[in-house]
Protein backbone atom coordinates (compact mmCIF):
# COMPACT_ATOMS: atom_id res chain seq x y z
CA UNK A 1 0.00 0.00 0.00
CA UNK A 2 1.41 3.80 -1.13
CA UNK A 3 1.20 5.81 1.89
CA UNK A 4 2.50 9.18 0.11
CA UNK A 5 1.43 11.26 3.68
CA UNK A 6 0.65 10.79 7.61
CA UNK A 7 -1.29 13.42 9.45
CA UNK A 8 -0.27 13.22 13.08
CA UNK A 9 -3.20 14.76 14.45
CA UNK A 10 -6.41 15.62 13.56
CA UNK A 11 -9.76 17.08 15.73
CA UNK A 12 -11.92 16.84 12.14
CA UNK A 13 -11.16 13.71 10.04
CA UNK A 14 -13.17 11.58 12.41
CA UNK A 15 -16.37 13.27 13.74
CA UNK A 16 -15.91 13.35 17.84
CA UNK A 17 -12.69 11.30 17.55
CA UNK A 18 -9.30 12.19 18.35
CA UNK A 19 -7.16 10.79 15.43
CA UNK A 20 -4.15 10.88 13.08
CA UNK A 21 -4.88 10.69 8.90
CA UNK A 22 -2.97 7.99 7.44
CA UNK A 23 -3.01 9.26 2.93
CA UNK A 24 -2.57 6.76 0.35
CA UNK A 25 -1.99 7.46 -3.45
CA UNK A 26 -3.78 6.93 -6.52
CA UNK A 27 -7.40 7.27 -7.93
CA UNK A 28 -9.60 6.44 -10.14
CA UNK A 29 -11.32 9.14 -10.27
CA UNK A 30 -10.19 13.05 -11.53
CA UNK A 31 -12.12 15.43 -9.63
CA UNK A 32 -10.93 18.74 -11.06
CA UNK A 33 -11.89 19.94 -7.70
CA UNK A 34 -9.35 17.79 -5.59
CA UNK A 35 -7.59 19.47 -3.54
CA UNK A 36 -5.53 16.46 -2.94
CA UNK A 37 -4.18 16.53 -6.99
CA UNK A 38 -0.30 15.11 -5.75
CA UNK A 39 -1.49 12.19 -4.38
CA UNK A 40 -4.18 10.89 -7.20
CA UNK A 41 -2.38 11.66 -10.25
CA UNK A 42 0.65 9.25 -11.99
CA UNK A 43 3.06 11.13 -10.62
CA UNK A 44 1.85 10.74 -6.94
CA UNK A 45 3.53 7.91 -7.18
CA UNK A 46 7.44 9.49 -7.83
CA UNK A 47 6.80 11.02 -4.06
CA UNK A 48 8.44 9.98 -1.16
CA UNK A 49 6.62 6.76 0.67
CA UNK A 50 6.63 6.20 3.85
CA UNK A 51 7.30 2.92 4.76
CA UNK A 52 4.04 0.87 6.78
CA UNK A 53 6.87 -0.10 9.24
CA UNK A 54 6.82 3.63 10.36
CA UNK A 55 2.91 4.09 10.54
CA UNK A 56 3.11 1.19 12.52
CA UNK A 57 6.04 2.54 15.16
CA UNK A 58 4.03 5.83 14.98
CA UNK A 59 0.82 4.12 16.31
CA UNK A 60 2.33 1.89 18.62
CA UNK A 61 3.35 5.42 20.46
CA UNK A 62 0.14 6.79 20.49
CA UNK A 63 -1.85 4.34 21.69
CA UNK A 64 -4.00 5.59 24.20
CA UNK A 65 -3.87 8.90 23.13
CA UNK A 66 -5.31 8.95 19.89
CA UNK A 67 -8.91 7.50 19.34
CA UNK A 68 -8.64 6.49 15.70
CA UNK A 69 -7.00 6.12 12.32
CA UNK A 70 -8.49 7.51 8.96
CA UNK A 71 -7.10 5.90 6.20
CA UNK A 72 -7.90 8.42 3.23
CA UNK A 73 -6.31 9.12 -0.05
CA UNK A 74 -6.48 9.11 -2.81
CA UNK A 75 -8.59 5.96 -3.20
CA UNK A 76 -7.52 3.75 -0.61
CA UNK A 77 -9.64 0.50 -1.63
CA UNK A 78 -7.50 0.42 -4.86
CA UNK A 79 -4.66 -0.94 -3.03
CA UNK A 80 -4.64 -5.08 -2.17
CA UNK A 81 -2.98 -4.75 0.98
CA UNK A 82 -6.11 -2.18 2.65
CA UNK A 83 -7.50 -5.08 4.60
CA UNK A 84 -4.03 -6.59 5.92
CA UNK A 85 -3.11 -3.11 6.97
CA UNK A 86 -6.65 -2.41 8.59
CA UNK A 87 -6.30 -5.38 10.92
CA UNK A 88 -2.99 -4.23 12.07
CA UNK A 89 -3.99 -1.28 12.75
CA UNK A 90 -7.37 -3.03 14.56
CA UNK A 91 -5.00 -5.06 16.95
CA UNK A 92 -3.36 -1.97 18.41
CA UNK A 93 -6.99 -1.31 19.68
CA UNK A 94 -7.95 1.94 17.59
CA UNK A 95 -11.04 2.80 15.78
CA UNK A 96 -10.93 3.17 12.36
CA UNK A 97 -12.38 5.37 9.76
CA UNK A 98 -12.44 5.15 5.83
CA UNK A 99 -12.64 7.76 3.43
CA UNK A 100 -14.16 6.24 0.01
CA UNK A 101 -15.40 7.59 -2.87
CA UNK A 102 -17.51 4.42 -3.25
CA UNK A 103 -15.69 2.63 -6.18
CA UNK A 104 -15.57 -1.16 -4.46
CA UNK A 105 -18.59 -1.80 -2.58
CA UNK A 106 -17.64 -5.35 -2.21
CA UNK A 107 -14.44 -4.71 -0.32
CA UNK A 108 -16.46 -2.24 1.63
CA UNK A 109 -18.97 -4.56 3.00
CA UNK A 110 -16.22 -7.18 3.45
CA UNK A 111 -14.45 -4.85 5.88
CA UNK A 112 -17.84 -3.26 7.62
CA UNK A 113 -18.65 -7.50 7.78
CA UNK A 114 -15.15 -8.16 9.09
CA UNK A 115 -15.74 -5.77 11.95
CA UNK A 116 -12.58 -3.71 10.14
CA UNK A 117 -14.26 -0.86 9.80
CA UNK A 118 -16.24 1.70 12.46
CA UNK A 119 -16.91 4.77 10.31
CA UNK A 120 -17.24 5.19 6.32
CA UNK A 121 -17.05 9.01 4.83
CA UNK A 122 -18.55 8.38 1.08
CA UNK A 123 -18.09 11.16 -1.26
CA UNK A 124 -20.65 11.74 -3.41
CA UNK A 125 -19.52 14.05 -6.18
CA UNK A 126 -22.79 15.25 -7.75
CA UNK A 127 -26.18 13.91 -9.26
CA UNK A 128 -26.44 10.68 -11.29
CA UNK A 129 -26.56 12.82 -14.54
CA UNK A 130 -23.68 14.80 -14.09
CA UNK A 131 -21.42 11.89 -12.16
CA UNK A 132 -19.02 11.17 -15.37
CA UNK A 133 -18.29 15.28 -15.90
CA UNK A 134 -18.01 15.62 -12.06
CA UNK A 135 -15.56 12.61 -11.50
CA UNK A 136 -13.50 13.72 -14.03
CA UNK A 137 -13.54 10.15 -15.92
CA UNK A 138 -15.57 9.77 -19.24
CA UNK A 139 -18.34 7.04 -19.58
CA UNK A 140 -17.97 6.73 -15.36
CA UNK A 141 -20.35 3.55 -14.19
CA UNK A 142 -22.43 4.79 -11.33
CA UNK A 143 -23.60 1.47 -9.82
CA UNK A 144 -20.78 0.60 -7.63
CA UNK A 145 -21.21 4.09 -6.30
CA UNK A 146 -25.07 3.82 -6.31
CA UNK A 147 -24.01 -0.16 -4.32
CA UNK A 148 -21.57 1.43 -1.51
CA UNK A 149 -24.37 4.30 -0.37
CA UNK A 150 -27.48 1.94 -0.49
CA UNK A 151 -24.94 -0.22 2.06
CA UNK A 152 -24.48 2.61 3.95
CA UNK A 153 -28.32 3.63 4.24
CA UNK A 154 -29.12 -0.06 5.32
CA UNK A 155 -27.54 1.33 8.54
CA UNK A 156 -24.50 -1.78 8.82
CA UNK A 157 -21.84 0.61 10.10
CA UNK A 158 -21.57 4.51 10.90
CA UNK A 159 -21.29 6.33 8.18
CA UNK A 160 -21.37 9.74 6.56
CA UNK A 161 -22.18 11.55 2.74
CA UNK A 162 -20.47 14.47 1.92
CA UNK A 163 -20.29 16.60 -1.30
CA UNK A 164 -17.50 19.49 -1.86
CA UNK A 165 -19.65 21.75 -3.28
CA UNK A 166 -18.42 24.18 -6.31
CA UNK A 167 -19.86 26.20 -8.40
CA UNK A 168 -18.99 24.98 -11.97
CA UNK A 169 -20.49 21.26 -11.70
CA UNK A 170 -23.31 22.21 -9.00
CA UNK A 171 -25.92 23.63 -8.96
CA UNK A 172 -29.14 23.75 -6.64
CA UNK A 173 -31.06 21.29 -8.88
CA UNK A 174 -27.75 19.08 -8.66
CA UNK A 175 -27.84 19.02 -4.75
CA UNK A 176 -31.67 18.95 -4.24
CA UNK A 177 -31.44 15.57 -6.41
CA UNK A 178 -28.61 14.49 -4.16
CA UNK A 179 -30.74 14.89 -1.53
CA UNK A 180 -33.52 12.84 -2.84
CA UNK A 181 -31.08 9.85 -3.71
CA UNK A 182 -30.25 9.85 -0.16
CA UNK A 183 -33.00 10.20 1.33
CA UNK A 184 -32.92 8.93 5.33
CA UNK A 185 -29.02 9.28 5.50
CA UNK A 186 -28.22 9.92 8.83
CA UNK A 187 -25.44 12.60 7.73
CA UNK A 188 -24.94 14.52 4.88
CA UNK A 189 -22.33 17.19 4.86
CA UNK A 190 -21.89 19.91 2.35
CA UNK A 191 -18.31 21.08 2.08
CA UNK A 192 -16.75 24.55 0.57
CA UNK A 193 -14.78 23.80 -2.03
CA UNK A 194 -11.23 25.64 -1.26
CA UNK A 195 -8.51 25.62 -3.76
CA UNK A 196 -5.28 24.27 -1.99
CA UNK A 197 -2.97 25.68 -4.50
CA UNK A 198 -3.05 22.07 -6.03
CA UNK A 199 -6.02 20.69 -7.57
CA UNK A 200 -6.08 19.40 -10.58
CA UNK A 201 -7.95 22.26 -12.91
CA UNK A 202 -7.19 25.41 -11.58
CA UNK A 203 -9.53 28.31 -11.74
CA UNK A 204 -12.51 27.08 -10.11
CA UNK A 205 -14.74 28.84 -7.44
CA UNK A 206 -16.85 28.40 -3.79
CA UNK A 207 -19.95 29.27 -3.44
CA UNK A 208 -20.30 32.27 -0.58
CA UNK A 209 -20.95 31.50 3.31
CA UNK A 210 -24.72 32.44 2.11
CA UNK A 211 -25.43 30.51 -0.39
CA UNK A 212 -24.23 27.19 1.44
CA UNK A 213 -26.76 27.89 4.05
CA UNK A 214 -29.17 28.44 1.58
CA UNK A 215 -28.30 25.03 0.06
CA UNK A 216 -28.59 23.91 4.00
CA UNK A 217 -31.73 24.90 4.72
CA UNK A 218 -33.23 23.94 1.30
CA UNK A 219 -32.03 20.08 1.80
CA UNK A 220 -33.14 19.91 5.48
CA UNK A 221 -36.84 18.91 4.61
CA UNK A 222 -35.35 15.96 2.98
CA UNK A 223 -31.96 14.93 4.83
CA UNK A 224 -32.91 16.44 8.81
CA UNK A 225 -28.83 16.09 9.62
CA UNK A 226 -27.19 18.54 6.79
CA UNK A 227 -24.19 20.42 8.07
CA UNK A 228 -21.71 22.52 6.34
CA UNK A 229 -17.70 22.38 6.16
CA UNK A 230 -15.05 24.45 5.66
CA UNK A 231 -16.85 27.82 5.95
CA UNK A 232 -14.47 30.61 6.24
Amino acid sequence: MKILGLEKLSLLDYPGKLCCTIFTGGCNMRCPFCHNAPLVLRNSYDQHQIEWGEIIQFLRARVKLLDGVCISGGEPTLHKELRSRIEEIKRLGFLVKLDTNGTNPSLLKELVDAGLVDYIALDIKNSPEKYALTAGVEHFDLSPVRESAAFLLSGAVDYEFRTTVVKEFHTENDLLTIAQWLKGAKRYYLQQFVDSGSIIRPGLHAYSEAEMQHFKAMIQPVIPYVELRGIG
